[in-house]
């Protein structure tokens, strides 16, 4: 069986789309766990609604652990919540897990938008994660696929870290096993951080902990970087962003799931 596991707070908007996408799956051997960190909108009904085991979490790197001690499968699928999976997703990433004898596992993403810029900026952070998984293997939260004994070897996500808790877990799963990036399959992912926050802001944030990384690890500190707030957004900011994310859902779905 696949565990998957979703940390959430206050993905009211955006939870809806991923548990259908996933519903939709050509592979259907899973469970989904969602690990809430309190939120104050309806995402804890819609997760038992949907039929998910939910489980109390907190900020990323606790959520996930929180949802792999609840995981019953021997595969875990970490994902966020503001993706759309295409239908034949799980199918296609598990086939190539398993041909090329990985232990850890991400894939690439593609723009959940019109605009040109978007893609640009998604296509050279998948160079960069392509080129760097032979140098410094890292890999974002979003999409990560491990084998369950991997994760608990290594103790999961080091929860006392706030920012690039996932390349941190990524550096030290792949030296206990075979990591590598997905090449037959992308998701599609929201641009609510870009929209939000703006494309140059985001980019000049990315580029610096980047560097704090590889000079010093993980961000355990919110002191220099403040850019990270989960969850932490007054909803009259976040709609418009929203309702850009339900219209490019609903084409992807009329796609792939027209009569």
């Amino acid at each position: 069986m696949l565990s998957i596991i979703i940390p959430t707070l206050n993905e009211k908007d955006y939870l809806p789309f991923i548990l259908a996408s996933i519903k939709k799956q050509t592979f259907q051997d899973y469970e989904i766990i969602v690990a809430d960190a309190n939120s104050g909108d309806k995402t804890r009904q819609i997760a038992k609604e949907q039929g998910c085991l939910l489980v109390q979490g907190g900020l990323p790197s606790v959520g996930r652990n929180r949802g792999a001690e609840a995981a019953k499968g021997d595969l875990l699928l970490f994902l966020d919540a503001d993706i759309i999976l295409p239908p034949d997703f799980l199918e296609k990433i598990l086939r190539e897990f398993e041909t090329s004898q990985l232990d850890i596992a991400s894939c690439f993403i593609s723009a959940l938008s019109d605009k040109r810029i978007d893609d640009i900026l998604y296509g050279f952070g998948n160079l960069y994660y392509a080129t760097n998984q032979h140098i410094k293997p890292q890999a974002p939260g979003y999409c990560i696929l491990i084998k369950k004994k991997i994760h608990q070897t290594i103790n999961g996500f080091n929860e006392e870290i706030k920012i690039a808790e996932d390349w941190d877990y990524i550096s030290r799963a792949s030296r206990k096993g075979k990591f590598r990036f997905l090449k037959n399959t992308k998701i599609f992912m929201s641009m609510r951080r870009l929209e939000r926050d703006g494309r140059t802001s985001v980019a000049i944030q990315r580029i610096l902990g980047t560097m704090h990384v590889f000079l010093f690890g993980g961000i355990k500190s919110d002191v220099l970087f403040k850019y990270y707030r989960f969850g932490n957004y007054p909803e009259r900011a976040l709609k418009p962003i929203a309702d850009r994310y339900t219209k490019f859902s609903n084409q992807l779905s009329n796609k792939w799931f027209e009569d």
